[in-house]
């Protein structure tokens, strides 16, 4: 028998710095545009993650609080541990783990971290994420009765390594529509590239009991009547995709309210993504998509 989709989740993707006025009420406009996620980057340059999910916290109360998605070479599991139980403690329980490699190797140079292959940076996210289990997991060194079910696992993957690892542990499977270039420049893939890796996620996560949720970073939102103009600014940057092949890039959103929708949902029945994150420019244009679906 087929499952049923997912219910709609949306998140917005928080990325300025603001005085502490001004953060609290970019969070209660989420919040009063329906958003279910405010999240926060981990870039050098923008809000440091956790205590900015804590002011969040405290200026909202319906919307979960996450990392979308931390840089894990910049943390040390034992610390994150700390970070991650103490933020989790201070909002509530509303926070989500977001755990990615990092791709911006001039970010790790800056703060004196070590920059290693690929191969030992997802070797790092793994030893990570079987640190945070030992340290935090709901049978750690607590007993029974106080045991309480582990912070929600966001991974974000794209190589097949990572999407076997996000398979087997991760509760949210992000997915950039993207591949990294030497030098942390974001190219996005074609809509049939984008099938292939949803394709190798299911195939690791075939044994699973509870499949995870898919989640899609969403990088252009643009209401218009006019596709094609929207999109043209975009054209001589990936010059590799044709202008039909950018309005049909799942991380691109253009169109009326009533296109966007529709997108959405179909988006949904082909490749399972029922949670969407946008940028905290998009916050306002996507509002009325987040309206139009929810309770789907």
């Amino acid at each position: 028998m087929a499952q049923s989709p997912r219910p709609f989740r949306f998140g917005v993707n928080m990325l300025s710095p603001a005085p502490v006025d001004e953060w609290r009420a970019k969070c209660q406009r989420a919040e009063a545009l329906g958003y279910d996620v405010i999240t926060v980057a981990d870039h050098l340059g923008m809000p440091a993650p956790f205590p900015a999910l804590v002011a969040a916290a405290e200026a909202t109360e319906r919307p979960r609080l996450g990392t979308f998605v931390l840089n894990t070479g910049f943390w040390n599991p034992a610390l994150l541990a700390r970070e991650v139980a103490t933020t989790d403690a201070l909002t509530g329980g509303r926070l989500e783990l977001g755990l990615g490699t990092g791709y911006v190797q001039a970010e790790h140079e800056t703060a004196g971290l070590r920059w290693g292959s690929p191969r030992e940076r997802v070797d790092h996210l793994l030893r990570t994420v079987e640190e945070l289990d030992r340290l935090l997991g709901s049978d750690a060194h607590q007993p029974q009765a106080l045991q309480k079910p582990r912070v929600p696992l966001l991974i974000g993957a794209d190589g097949d390594r990572m999407l076997r690892i996000t398979a087997e542990h991760a509760d949210i499977a992000a997915f950039t529509g993207a591949r990294t270039l030497e030098g942390g420049t974001l190219v996005p893939v074609t809509a049939e590239e984008l099938d292939a890796r949803v394709a190798v996620h299911r195939e690791a996560a075939a044994g699973r009991k509870e499949p995870a949720e898919l989640n899609l970073l969403i990088q252009v939102v643009s209401v218009t009547d006019d596709r094609a103009a929207a999109v043209a600014p975009w054209l001589p940057r990936i010059p590799h995709l044709t202008e039909r092949q950018v309005l049909e890039l799942p991380i691109v959103l253009v169109g009326t309210v009533e296109q966007i929708v529709e997108q959405v949902r179909a988006q949904r029945q082909r490749y399972g993504f029922s949670y969407l994150t946008v940028l905290e420019p998009a916050m306002e244009a996507f509002a009325p998509v987040v309206a139009a679906l929810r309770g789907e």
